[in-house]
């Protein structure tokens, strides 16, 4: 079993920036990828980011490509979203993933570990 506890959520302003953590623990060595999803109220649960634990290749939805950096502190087990240049259309609950076999990044069903979600909240 791997838990993941997100942090970093909170009410800024359009342009401005936020830093989201997921911090992994448990069988942390059975992590294969790890990902971000976000789901906005009244819409489905979308990809955001994703990370090779092993490689540290990285994949984003083209609505925050070079935006949203994703990152990882392998000593921490620690994943980062970086998160510039917001627009009230960021605004959700960020949701923090983790597989240990290989998938689809950009599928949640791929992922079978959850963290709670994080309210990122973007005023205009």
């Amino acid at each position: 079993q791997v838990e993941l506890v997100e942090s970093g959520g909170e009410l800024v302003q359009a342009g401005g920036s936020l830093r989201l953590s997921c911090a992994a623990s448990g069988r942390t060595f059975s992590i294969v990828d790890m990902g971000w999803f976000r789901q906005a109220p009244g819409k489905e649960r979308e990809f955001v980011a994703a990370l090779s634990w092993s490689s540290g290749d990285t994949y984003y939805a083209d609505s925050v490509k070079g935006r949203f950096p994703i990152s990882r502190d392998n000593a921490k087990n620690t994943v980062y979203l970086q998160m510039n240049s917001l627009k009230p259309e960021d605004t959700a609950v960020y949701y923090c993933a983790a597989n240990d076999r290989i998938g689809r990044l950009s599928d949640s069903r791929a992922y079978p570990y959850w963290g709670q979600g994080t309210q990122v909240t973007v005023s205009s």
